[in-house]
């Protein structure tokens, strides 16, 4: 725990403890329901290993040592707050260093990782009840937590939230949670069948890290921020166009260039799960197309001026852009050079695609088959 003038700076114990104590309740299913939902999660989870495999031409056996963990809202939080304590462990060291001996440092240990603990909790009480799925590489491997072989990760399955949405959608369960494993498993894919992703991922966001010159109290200003808009203590319309996602704390050139590059990279694997899906899905799931409609609603329609304030604060908004822009590139380049030739993205960090190539996939193409054809 990183400790500011005697006082944690960020209590991760009390941020589990309050997302689980916060995060909304799952939908009303009963015993027999719930293990028959983690049964078929783990089924289609298998299943979609041979259909993304396939699709994509890529995957090793690495794949089958990779854990699939069918878990509740508080295991995807504890999941997270691992990673995010694992990640974030060179920032708070740098700011700990920063601030400790100065009065600034007995502001922050004032303010106190208690404080900053219960905030974070509340934001991941948050996000804990919207995320379906989720490929989680950082968090060391646990008891509760195993991992792949050499770092692996785990794919997660958040059940109650598949069914909520389910539901919500009113489309078959039985293909919408295919639907939904065909997605992660493109993730689970990528990282396995791509041995050099993960480091790539880790060191630029360790750069990123490292690069950063933000004073600890605008980043727990920001905490606060996004904390009161959950409790309802922001005034009405201050979410307005001025306020920034906790991404946008970017002060240097050095950070705005690795921020371009993960945005690219980010826009990208989403962009091929979401091109694969939709490739296998037609062939596995009779109902895809409704599905895909529905869904595709579901993201524009957004919910609540809350939700889309909290969003917006917590760069939200541009996750969903990447879906959309990363998607068109796949498609494009497959259109162009096919499967093999789109392939080629995976083989340094040199292919990846810029943030103007995600835009412009032509510029991809002649870029990367060019060089490889002279």
């Amino acid at each position: 725990m990183t400790r500011i003038g005697g006082a944690e700076m960020v209590d991760w114990n009390l941020a589990v403890a309050t997302a689980t104590r916060l995060v909304r309740p799952g939908p009303e299913v009963s015993r027999d329901e719930a293990r028959a939902v983690v049964a078929e999660l783990r089924r289609h989870a298998k299943s979609s290993e041979e259909h993304v495999r396939g699709f994509t031409r890529l995957g090793t056996d690495e794949a089958h040592d990779t854990p699939v963990l069918v878990v509740d809202r508080p295991g995807w939080i504890r999941a997270n707050v691992a990673g995010f304590r694992e990640i974030l462990k060179p920032l708070l060291d740098k700011m700990q260093e920063r601030r400790g001996g100065t009065p600034g440092g007995a502001v922050l240990g004032a303010v106190g990782g208690k404080v900053t603990g219960v905030e974070l909790g509340m934001l991941l009480s948050f996000l804990a009840s919207r995320v379906l799925g989720q490929y989680e590489t950082f968090a060391p491997a646990t008891r509760e937590l195993p991992a792949g072989e050499d770092g692996g990760g785990r794919l997660l399955l958040v059940a109650p939230n598949i069914v909520h949405v389910e539901r919500e959608l009113d489309v078959e369960p039985h293909d919408f949670r295919l639907w939904v494993c065909l997605h992660e498993e493109t993730h689970r894919t990528q990282f396995t069948a791509v041995p050099w992703l993960r480091d790539h991922l880790e060191g630029e966001i360790q750069s990123f890290l490292g690069e950063t010159e933000v004073d600890p109290m605008t980043v727990l200003e920001r905490i606060r921020e996004a904390a009161q808009s959950l409790a309802g203590g922001r005034p009405e319309g201050e979410e307005g166009d001025d306020s920034r996602s906790l991404v946008e704390l970017v002060q240097t050139p050095a950070q705005r260039e690795i921020l371009g590059r993960l945005t690219a990279v980010m826009s990208l694997l989403e962009g091929h799960a979401d091109f694969v899906m939709d490739g296998v899905g037609p062939s596995v799931v009779p109902s895809v197309g409704e599905i895909r409609e529905k869904f595709q609603q579901r993201r524009q329609r957004g919910a609540s001026r809350l939700d889309l304030a909290l969003r917006k604060l917590l760069g939200l908004d541009a996750k969903l852009r990447q879906y959309k822009d990363g998607e068109r590139f796949v498609r494009a380049v497959v259109d162009q050079v096919g499967m093999n030739g789109f392939n080629r993205v995976w083989t340094s960090p040199n292919t990846l695609p810029t943030k103007a190539e995600i835009a412009k996939p032509a510029d991809w193409v002649a870029r990367v088959h060019r060089k490889s054809e002279t």
